[in-house]
């Protein structure tokens, strides 16, 4: 997937030389699918986990391990990407906001992603058997969390909940993979994770509020409306706050660690100035833009300060 990456630098003449040209239309397409760029959200976490536990440890660092750890991180999201809009493809050929992806599009065919969900998850339980037992033996356990929150949707609003255990699984995850075994402190840093990710999604939901009620599909704004379902991702954005302040303490002391978390915790409770019930127009923003850049910033941050 660095390769899906780099992709966009090739040089426009490469694109002339015979059969690139298609594979790299293909390439992209998937990159596509799956929102490539949305890493973003999981992998400073999951990056924070992995020097978490080589601070402690640094004798498990190896670049080695490092490839390793990103390429489940990328197998595993592409699985659960790729399942997610293979599932939901006829729902996405009816609402407008998805009916250019993929798959309703006519761009990628449904079988071709369910291969492509299938090597993935596959490729992902291969590479935890170069990390260690105990990340082999959890591999099945990881991949039926991030497949399940797929159906989730059809029977509860606790959707958004599934989806952010999904995602709180990555420092945890990368913590055993040096470690090879849990500790208090990659669990916050889960928590962290869970209350985020749940928070903006119920926010990121609000732009289907009307054709989730029409097609019985559950959500939190779907329930309770724009208004309380935004009150609740305060609510719950504030709990993540304070286990990024429990993380923080739990951790070694580190003034760049301070401001890493302060900037996150600021950009937290500003994505919920962008939104209102009556004015969803900069919804993006705060979904994408604003959890973009605090992820990055806390990572960076917190990283810098275990190391420098």
């Amino acid at each position: 997937m660095f390769l899906l990456f780099c992709l966009y630098k090739i040089p426009k003449y490469l694109l002339f030389l015979p059969g690139i040209q298609n594979q790299m239309r293909k390439l992209i397409n998937y990159s596509k699918l799956v929102k490539f760029e949305h890493t973003i959200f999981a992998l400073p976490f999951a990056l924070t986990g992995f020097f978490f536990a080589a601070r402690q440890d640094s004798s498990n660092l190896s670049i080695k391990l490092l490839i390793l750890v990103l390429l489940c991180m990328v197998f595993a999201r592409n699985a659960a990407m790729g399942f997610n809009r293979y599932l939901d493809r006829e729902y996405d050929k009816l609402n407008p906001r998805t009916a250019t992806r993929e798959i309703p599009a006519g761009i990628l065919e449904p079988k071709s992603v369910l291969l492509f969900v299938i090597l993935n998850a596959l490729f992902f339980i291969v590479t935890t058997w170069f990390i260690n037992p105990l990340c082999f033996y959890l591999s099945p356990v990881a991949l039926f969390v991030i497949l399940f929150y797929s159906y989730t949707k059809r029977f509860t609003a606790l959707c958004h909940f599934v989806l952010s255990l999904g995602l709180a699984i990555a420092p945890v995850g990368a913590y055993l993979a040096v470690a090879g075994k849990f500790d208090w402190l990659p669990v916050m840093l889960g928590f962290v994770v869970f209350f985020w990710v749940s928070g903006f999604d119920i926010i990121y939901a609000l732009q289907d509020e009307y054709f989730d009620k029409d097609l019985n599909l559950k959500s939190i704004p779907s329930i309770l409306g724009k208004k309380k379902a935004l009150l609740l991702a305060k609510i719950i954005h504030l709990m993540a706050a304070v286990f990024v302040v429990i993380v923080a303490f739990l951790s070694p002391e580190s003034w760049l660690h301070i401001v890493g978390a302060t900037i996150f915790t600021g950009l937290l409770f500003y994505q919920h100035t962008l939104v209102k019930p009556n004015d969803l127009s900069r919804v993006n923003l705060a979904f994408f833009t604003t959890n973009g850049i605090a992820s990055v910033f806390y990572g960076l941050f917190v990283i810098s300060g275990l190391w420098f």
